[in-house]
Protein backbone atom coordinates (compact mmCIF):
# COMPACT_ATOMS: atom_id res chain seq x y z
CA UNK A 1 0.00 0.00 0.00
CA UNK A 2 1.52 3.55 -1.06
CA UNK A 3 1.85 5.98 1.54
CA UNK A 4 -1.23 8.07 0.43
CA UNK A 5 -3.61 5.02 1.16
CA UNK A 6 -2.03 4.10 3.96
CA UNK A 7 -2.28 7.55 5.53
CA UNK A 8 -6.01 7.56 4.58
CA UNK A 9 -6.40 3.43 5.94
CA UNK A 10 -4.98 5.01 9.56
CA UNK A 11 -7.26 8.12 9.32
CA UNK A 12 -10.29 5.90 8.66
CA UNK A 13 -9.29 3.94 11.97
CA UNK A 14 -8.98 6.69 14.25
CA UNK A 15 -12.00 8.56 12.83
CA UNK A 16 -14.38 5.51 12.77
CA UNK A 17 -14.88 5.25 9.42
CA UNK A 18 -15.58 1.82 9.61
CA UNK A 19 -18.05 0.89 7.46
CA UNK A 20 -17.10 -2.35 5.89
CA UNK A 21 -16.99 -4.02 8.95
CA UNK A 22 -19.39 -6.73 9.76
CA UNK A 23 -21.09 -7.57 13.25
CA UNK A 24 -21.15 -11.11 11.93
CA UNK A 25 -19.18 -13.34 10.62
CA UNK A 26 -19.67 -13.13 6.43
CA UNK A 27 -21.86 -15.20 5.07
CA UNK A 28 -19.54 -16.07 2.17
CA UNK A 29 -16.79 -17.87 5.02
CA UNK A 30 -19.36 -19.67 6.57
CA UNK A 31 -20.72 -20.93 3.73
CA UNK A 32 -17.77 -21.92 1.07
CA UNK A 33 -14.91 -21.92 4.13
CA UNK A 34 -15.87 -26.13 4.76
CA UNK A 35 -15.62 -26.13 0.96
CA UNK A 36 -12.54 -25.74 0.64
CA UNK A 37 -11.22 -29.02 3.07
CA UNK A 38 -8.48 -26.67 5.05
CA UNK A 39 -7.92 -29.11 7.59
CA UNK A 40 -9.10 -27.52 10.81
CA UNK A 41 -5.52 -27.54 12.36
CA UNK A 42 -4.04 -24.94 9.42
CA UNK A 43 -2.55 -21.97 10.19
CA UNK A 44 -4.77 -19.23 8.27
CA UNK A 45 -3.44 -16.17 7.16
CA UNK A 46 -5.86 -13.03 7.09
CA UNK A 47 -4.14 -10.24 5.51
CA UNK A 48 -5.45 -6.06 5.55
CA UNK A 49 -7.77 -7.89 8.51
CA UNK A 50 -8.90 -4.88 10.65
CA UNK A 51 -11.22 -6.36 13.26
CA UNK A 52 -12.74 -8.66 11.30
CA UNK A 53 -14.89 -11.39 13.63
CA UNK A 54 -14.36 -13.62 10.51
CA UNK A 55 -10.54 -14.40 12.35
CA UNK A 56 -12.59 -15.28 15.75
CA UNK A 57 -15.05 -17.81 13.26
CA UNK A 58 -12.26 -19.62 11.76
CA UNK A 59 -10.87 -19.58 15.54
CA UNK A 60 -13.92 -21.49 16.91
CA UNK A 61 -13.15 -24.01 13.96
CA UNK A 62 -10.02 -25.23 15.45
CA UNK A 63 -7.37 -22.62 12.89
CA UNK A 64 -4.88 -20.72 14.48
CA UNK A 65 -5.12 -17.95 12.71
CA UNK A 66 -2.24 -15.30 11.39
CA UNK A 67 -4.21 -11.51 11.02
CA UNK A 68 -2.06 -8.87 9.40
CA UNK A 69 -2.86 -4.84 10.36
CA UNK A 70 -1.71 -1.54 9.38
CA UNK A 71 -4.05 0.45 12.16
CA UNK A 72 -3.01 -0.42 15.91
CA UNK A 73 -6.60 1.14 16.76
CA UNK A 74 -8.11 -2.10 14.89
CA UNK A 75 -6.11 -4.90 16.78
CA UNK A 76 -6.90 -2.86 20.27
CA UNK A 77 -10.41 -2.73 19.31
CA UNK A 78 -10.25 -6.76 18.04
CA UNK A 79 -8.64 -7.47 21.60
CA UNK A 80 -10.78 -5.42 23.91
CA UNK A 81 -13.94 -6.76 22.39
CA UNK A 82 -12.52 -10.61 23.03
CA UNK A 83 -12.60 -12.38 26.20
CA UNK A 84 -9.21 -14.01 26.73
CA UNK A 85 -6.24 -12.28 27.96
CA UNK A 86 -3.83 -10.86 25.35
CA UNK A 87 0.01 -10.93 25.15
CA UNK A 88 2.28 -9.12 23.24
CA UNK A 89 6.00 -9.69 21.93
CA UNK A 90 8.22 -8.53 18.50
CA UNK A 91 8.71 -10.24 15.25
CA UNK A 92 11.09 -8.63 12.93
CA UNK A 93 9.13 -5.23 12.21
CA UNK A 94 5.78 -6.21 13.69
CA UNK A 95 4.04 -6.18 16.83
CA UNK A 96 2.47 -9.10 17.55
CA UNK A 97 -0.38 -9.27 19.79
CA UNK A 98 -2.01 -13.00 20.49
CA UNK A 99 -5.11 -13.75 22.20
CA UNK A 100 -6.33 -16.85 22.12
CA UNK A 101 -5.80 -18.74 18.49
CA UNK A 102 -5.16 -15.65 16.78
CA UNK A 103 -2.29 -13.25 16.27
CA UNK A 104 -2.57 -9.99 15.36
CA UNK A 105 0.43 -8.63 13.78
CA UNK A 106 0.51 -4.96 13.37
CA UNK A 107 2.65 -3.35 10.55
CA UNK A 108 2.87 -3.46 6.41
CA UNK A 109 1.73 -6.65 4.79
CA UNK A 110 4.52 -6.31 2.45
CA UNK A 111 6.65 -6.35 4.84
CA UNK A 112 5.65 -10.22 5.92
CA UNK A 113 8.10 -12.68 4.51
CA UNK A 114 8.43 -15.95 3.64
CA UNK A 115 10.08 -17.33 7.09
CA UNK A 116 7.45 -15.71 8.94
CA UNK A 117 4.74 -18.18 6.90
CA UNK A 118 6.52 -21.02 7.44
CA UNK A 119 3.48 -22.45 9.61
CA UNK A 120 0.74 -20.57 6.95
CA UNK A 121 -1.11 -23.24 5.44
CA UNK A 122 -3.98 -21.27 3.73
CA UNK A 123 -5.77 -17.45 3.57
CA UNK A 124 -8.88 -15.45 3.91
CA UNK A 125 -9.09 -12.17 1.91
CA UNK A 126 -12.60 -10.77 2.08
CA UNK A 127 -11.12 -6.97 2.65
CA UNK A 128 -7.51 -6.56 1.46
CA UNK A 129 -7.37 -6.87 -2.26
CA UNK A 130 -10.55 -4.82 -2.44
CA UNK A 131 -8.72 -2.08 -0.10
CA UNK A 132 -5.68 -1.64 -2.38
CA UNK A 133 -5.48 0.81 -5.70
CA UNK A 134 -5.37 -0.66 -8.91
CA UNK A 135 -1.47 -0.12 -9.13
CA UNK A 136 -0.61 -1.62 -5.69
CA UNK A 137 -3.13 -4.90 -6.87
CA UNK A 138 -0.49 -7.02 -8.69
CA UNK A 139 2.09 -6.46 -6.37
CA UNK A 140 -0.35 -7.94 -3.89
CA UNK A 141 -1.44 -11.17 -5.21
CA UNK A 142 2.70 -11.57 -6.35
CA UNK A 143 3.18 -11.44 -2.74
CA UNK A 144 0.40 -13.64 -1.51
CA UNK A 145 1.68 -16.35 -4.11
CA UNK A 146 4.96 -15.85 -2.52
CA UNK A 147 3.85 -16.75 1.15
CA UNK A 148 1.47 -19.39 0.01
CA UNK A 149 3.16 -22.95 -0.28
CA UNK A 150 2.07 -25.60 -3.48
CA UNK A 151 -1.53 -27.03 -2.71
CA UNK A 152 -2.52 -24.79 -0.14
CA UNK A 153 -6.12 -22.66 -0.62
CA UNK A 154 -7.44 -19.88 0.49
CA UNK A 155 -10.72 -18.02 0.04
CA UNK A 156 -11.13 -14.62 -1.82
CA UNK A 157 -13.94 -12.06 -1.69
CA UNK A 158 -13.72 -9.81 -4.53
CA UNK A 159 -16.17 -6.87 -5.68
CA UNK A 160 -17.78 -4.60 -8.04
CA UNK A 161 -19.53 -1.56 -7.98
CA UNK A 162 -21.31 1.11 -11.00
CA UNK A 163 -18.47 3.87 -10.16
CA UNK A 164 -14.80 4.04 -9.83
CA UNK A 165 -14.15 5.22 -6.58
CA UNK A 166 -13.56 3.70 -3.56
CA UNK A 167 -11.93 1.68 -1.33
CA UNK A 168 -13.63 -0.56 -1.52
CA UNK A 169 -12.05 -0.51 -5.33
CA UNK A 170 -13.78 -2.34 -7.89
CA UNK A 171 -11.91 -5.39 -8.87
CA UNK A 172 -13.58 -6.90 -12.21
CA UNK A 173 -13.95 -11.30 -12.71
CA UNK A 174 -11.06 -10.59 -15.70
CA UNK A 175 -8.70 -8.93 -13.44
CA UNK A 176 -9.14 -11.43 -10.20
CA UNK A 177 -7.99 -14.17 -13.05
CA UNK A 178 -5.17 -11.84 -14.29
CA UNK A 179 -3.63 -11.01 -10.85
CA UNK A 180 -3.34 -14.75 -9.33
CA UNK A 181 -4.26 -16.71 -12.60
CA UNK A 182 -0.72 -17.34 -12.96
CA UNK A 183 0.05 -18.69 -9.60
CA UNK A 184 -3.26 -19.95 -8.71
CA UNK A 185 -6.11 -22.47 -9.73
CA UNK A 186 -9.04 -20.30 -9.89
CA UNK A 187 -13.05 -21.11 -9.01
CA UNK A 188 -15.55 -18.94 -9.64
CA UNK A 189 -17.88 -20.19 -7.01
CA UNK A 190 -20.46 -17.53 -6.45
CA UNK A 191 -21.94 -13.55 -6.86
CA UNK A 192 -24.10 -12.34 -4.19
CA UNK A 193 -27.03 -10.34 -5.25
CA UNK A 194 -26.19 -6.38 -5.64
CA UNK A 195 -26.70 -4.18 -2.86
CA UNK A 196 -28.98 -0.98 -3.30
CA UNK A 197 -25.51 0.69 -3.59
CA UNK A 198 -24.38 -1.08 -6.38
CA UNK A 199 -21.77 -3.03 -4.97
CA UNK A 200 -21.88 -6.40 -5.75
CA UNK A 201 -19.65 -9.37 -4.13
CA UNK A 202 -18.39 -12.41 -5.75
CA UNK A 203 -16.50 -15.38 -4.26
CA UNK A 204 -13.73 -17.55 -5.60
CA UNK A 205 -11.71 -20.67 -4.47
CA UNK A 206 -8.07 -20.37 -4.97
CA UNK A 207 -5.21 -23.10 -5.00
CA UNK A 208 -1.49 -22.49 -5.02
CA UNK A 209 -0.14 -24.24 -7.93
CA UNK A 210 2.90 -26.67 -7.88
CA UNK A 211 6.32 -26.12 -9.06
CA UNK A 212 6.72 -26.62 -12.96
Amino acid sequence: MDSVHENEWLMRWREGRIGFHREAAHPALVRYWPRLGVPGDTKVLVPLCGKSLDMRWLAERGHPVLGIELASQAIAQFVAEGEAPASRYRQGDFEVTRQGSVELWCGDFFHFHLPQAAEVGAFYDRAALIALPEATRQRYAFHLAQLMAPGSRGLLVSLTRPDNAGPPFCVEAAEVERLFGANFELVHLDDAEPEPNGFRESVWSLKRRGPY
